[in-house]
C-alpha cells in the first residue's frame, strides 16, 4: 500500500538516516531544500545519499559556469570546474540518481535544440534567396548562421567539444554514462593529446584548437568543461594505468562512493509529484544568471571575494592540508591531498550560489562567507576520504604475489612484530616488510596508534580520518 510522505516528515526523519553506516556526504551542507530532494530519492527510490548529492554538485557547477568565480589572490582566481566520478559494483544504483539530477539541463537543451532547429530552417530559406529578395522581405542582408545552445555534451572528440564551446562560452559538461570509455579514447587519435588538453580543462587554461584551415583554428581564453559520469570499482586500475597516476589525472577527479555493501531494496514508498520540478526551480535560477561576454565572445564572469574570516578559516584549514602532506610518504596520496586546495575554493562558489538559489529574494551575493567555507572544507574532507579508498582499491589490485600473499595472511589488526613474523613466513626481509607498509599507509594499511595497524580493503567502509594520516618510524 502507498505510503503519504510529507516534505517535512520526510527531512526530519531522514536526516538521521543520512549519519548512518550508509553514508558520509555532509548533505546539511547543502540547503534545507537540496537535503529534502536528496534525503527524498533515498527514502524512496533508494537512490544513495553520496551518489544523488554528488551528482547535485557537477550539475550546479555546469549551471553556474562562466558566471562566476572565485578570487583568493590578485592574478588567482578559481571557476566552479569539477571532475566527478560516481564509483560502484554492478547493480549499485548509479545512473538513475545522475540521469535525475541532470534531467533540467537535458530539458534545457531539447528547448534550446527545438530553437536552434527553428532558427537554422529560416536561415537555410534566408540563405536560398537573392540578396534583393532579402531586403524586400525586411531580412538580414547577409545572414548569420544560428548557433545551437547547449550545457551537455556525451561522445565527442576534442575538436569537437571545443567547437562546440566556442559557441557556448558559458561552459559545459561532459556526462559519460561509463566514464572508462572516456579515458580509454584518450589515445585514439594522437597518443596523449586528448589527456593533455583535459588536465589543462580542468585548470580552466586557455584553449587553441589549430585545424588544418587557420581560419577555423579555435582560441577558446576561459575554458570552463565539468566531467561527470559513473565507473566500477573493478575498473579503477584503469584510470590509473598509464601516465595518468603521475601526471596528475587521476588527481583531479572526485570520487563519490558509498560505505554500503548492499544492493538497494525497493520500497511501497513513492516520490512527491512536484520533486524533480522543485530541483528544477533550484537548477533554472542559476541558469538565469546571464553570463556577460564582450565584444569578442569572451565570458566575463562576475568575481567574488573572502570575508577576512572566511580566508582565515580557509587558510588555517590549508596550513592543516599542507602539514598532512608534509608527513605523507606516498606521492600519490600527497597529490589527491593538493588538488583539494583547489576543489575547497571551488566548493566556496558552488555552496555560496547554489545558497543564493534556493532563496527567493535575496539580492545575489558578492562575498565568500565563513559558513561557505565551513561548508566547501566538510565536502573536501568527504572526498578526501574517498580518494583514499580508491587509492586503496588500486594498491591492492596492484599488489605482486609475494606482496599479495603476506597481506592476506595478515591479521585485520596487527602489531609490527607481528606483521615482521608473517612476512618472514613466506621469506620476506623484516625491512622490507617496514616498507611494504610505510609506503602503503593509508591507502593498505590505516595505524590505529603507535605499532598497531588495521587493514584496508577496497571494499571496506570509508573510514580513514585525516588526522590518522601520520608518517611514522615502524
Amino acid at each position: 500500500m502507498e505510503k503519504n510522505i510529507t516534505p517535512d516528515s520526510v527531512i526530519s526523519a531522514l536526516m538521521n538516516h543520512a549519519k548512518s553506516a550508509d553514508s558520509d556526504f555532509p548533505v546539511h551542507v547543502f540547503p534545507a531544500k537540496m537535503q529534502r530532494i536528496i534525503l527524498e530519492l533515498n527514502t524512496t527510490c533508494a537512490f544513495p545519499i553520496d551518489y544523488t548529492a554528488s551528482a547535485m554538485l557537477a550539475a550546479i557547477s555546469v549551471a553556474i559556469g562562466n558566471t562566476h568565480r572565485v578570487e583568493i589572490k590578485r592574478s588567482w582566481q578559481e571557476s566552479a570546474i569539477v571532475y566527478i566520478a560516481i564509483v560502484g559494483r554492478p547493480g549499485d544504483c548509479k545512473s538513475h540518481p545522475l540521469t535525475f539530477v541532470m534531467r533540467p539541463l537535458v530539458n534545457a537543451d531539447w528547448k534550446n535544440n527545438q530553437e536552434f532547429q527553428k532558427k537554422h530552417c529560416e536561415y537555410q530559406h534566408a540563405v536560398a534567396m537573392s540578396r534583393k529578395e532579402r531586403i524586400n522581405s525586411g531580412l538580414d542582408e547577409f545572414p548569420k548562421e544560428p548557433k545551437r545552445l547547449r550545457y551537455l555534451v556525451s561522445d565527442v572528440t576534442q575538436e569537437g567539444l571545443s567547437a562546440i564551446h566556442s559557441h557556448n562560452p558559458r561552459g559545459l559538461c561532459l556526462w559519460v554514462d561509463e566514464l572508462s570509455a572516456w579515458f580509454k579514447n584518450f589515445t585514439r587519435y594522437n597518443t596523449g593529446s586528448e589527456e593533455q588538453f583535459w588536465l589543462s580543462a580542468f585548470n580552466g587554461s586557455t584553449t587553441m584548437s589549430d585545424r588544418k584551415n587557420c581560419q577555423h583554428s579555435i582560441f577558446i581564453k576561459r575554458p570552463f568543461i565539468s566531467v561527470v559520469g559513473t565507473i566500477q570499482k573493478r575498473l579503477l586500475t584503469e584510470l590509473a594505468n598509464g601516465e595518468r597516476a603521475a601526471n596528475g589525472f587521476i588527481d583531479r577527479i572526485l570520487f563519490a562512493m558509498t560505505k554500503s555493501n548492499g544492493k538497494p531494496r525497493w520500497n511501497e514508498n513513492e516520490v512527491r509529484d512536484d520533486l524533480d520540478r522543485e530541483w528544477e526551480r533550484i537548477l533554472n535560477r542559476l541558469l538565469s544568471v546571464e553570463c556577460v561576454v564582450n565584444e569578442d565572445k569572451e565570458s566575463i564572469p562576475t568575481v567574488m571575494r573572502f570575508t577576512p574570516d572566511a580566508k582565515r578559516r580557509l587558510y588555517e584549514w590549508q596550513h592543516e592540508n599542507a602539514s598532512l602532506c608534509d608527513k605523507e610518504m606516498s606521492d600519490n596520496v600527497v597529490s589527491f591531498f593538493c588538488k583539494l586546495e583547489i576543489y575547497v575554493l571551488r566548493f566556496c562558489l558552488i555552496l555560496r550560489l547554489i545558497r543564493w538559489a534556493v532563496s527567493e529574494d535575496q539580492p545575489r551575493p558578492s562575498d565568500i562567507g565563513d559558513d561557505d567555507v565551513t561548508g566547501a572544507i566538510e565536502l573536501a574532507e568527504y572526498f578526501r576520504s574517498n580518494a583514499l579508498s580508491v587509492l586503496t582499491c588500486i594498491s591492492e589490485e596492484r599488489l605482486n604475489e609475494l606482496h599479495r600473499t603476506v597481506y592476506d595472511h595478515l591479521a585485520e589488526e596487527f602489531s609490527t612484530a607481528d606483521g615482521i613474523r608473517v612476512a618472514a613466513r613466506f621469506g620476506m626481509k623484516d625491512h622490507t616488510f617496514k616498507m611494504f607498509l610505510t609506503r602503503n599507509l593509508n591507502t593498505l594499511f590505516r595505524r590505529v596508534r603507535q605499532g598497531l595497524y588495521r587493514k584496508q580493503s577496497c571494499y571496506s567502509a570509508n573510514n580513514v580520518t585525516p588526522h590518522e594520516n601520520e608518517s611514522e618510524s615502524v
